[in-house]
């Protein structure tokens, strides 16, 4: 029984040591099938959410809204349109338009209100951006308190990523301002 018992053990620590070594085989060899996998491995390491991501272009991005939130903000919306994702950091350019080709607007002078932060866009993320006019005083027919007469116009043309959008307020109205400036928030 004695020798029974050795041989039992020895066996039992015979096949934990084969076992170890088919485990350290099967790493190898899983090793190395993941070595020789090399552009599918980085890929998947490029496409992980902890990957740096590119800065964003305007054929990635798309404006989607000019909505107003109160007198004299309107606030700008952008998505990521594409499947990668992207970085936003800044501010918009802003140009009052009529109906007609976004080419052919009025620049406004914006004031930078705060600090830009990179802004990671995951496919189909959104960023906005607050943009405040200075008010048009009255109804309908209102004035500038400097006396002059308010600027009116049906769209305005943002640019944000190298590209500009053309965008019309949710309401259906106009946009009126006083002046030829506005303050504008960072995207967030």
């Amino acid at each position: 029984m004695k020798g029974g018992k050795g041989m039992k053990g020895r066996t039992r620590g015979g096949a934990a040591r084969a076992s170890v070594a088919a485990l350290a085989a099967g790493g190898l060899l899983i090793g190395g099938l993941l070595a020789g996998a090399g552009s599918a491995a980085a890929a998947d390491v490029a496409a992980s959410p902890r990957a740096p991501s590119a800065p964003c272009t305007g054929a990635q991005i798309v404006a989607v809204g000019a909505q107003r939130s109160s007198t004299g903000q309107v606030r700008i919306t952008v998505t990521n349109k594409s499947s990668k994702q992207c970085v936003l950091q800044g501010f918009p350019t802003v140009a009052i338009a009529g109906q007609g080709s976004p080419g052919k607007n009025k620049p406004l002078n914006v004031s930078r209100q705060g600090t830009a932060r990179a802004v990671q866009l995951p496919a189909g993320g959104k960023a906005s951006a607050q943009l405040t006019f200075t008010p048009v005083l009255g109804e309908a027919e209102g004035s500038c308190a400097s006396g002059a007469d308010p600027t009116v116009a049906p769209s305005l043309v943002i640019g944000v990523a190298g590209a500009r959008f053309q965008l019309a307020p949710d309401d259906g109205g106009d946009f009126a301002l006083c002046g030829a400036g506005v303050r504008a928030t960072a995207f967030r």
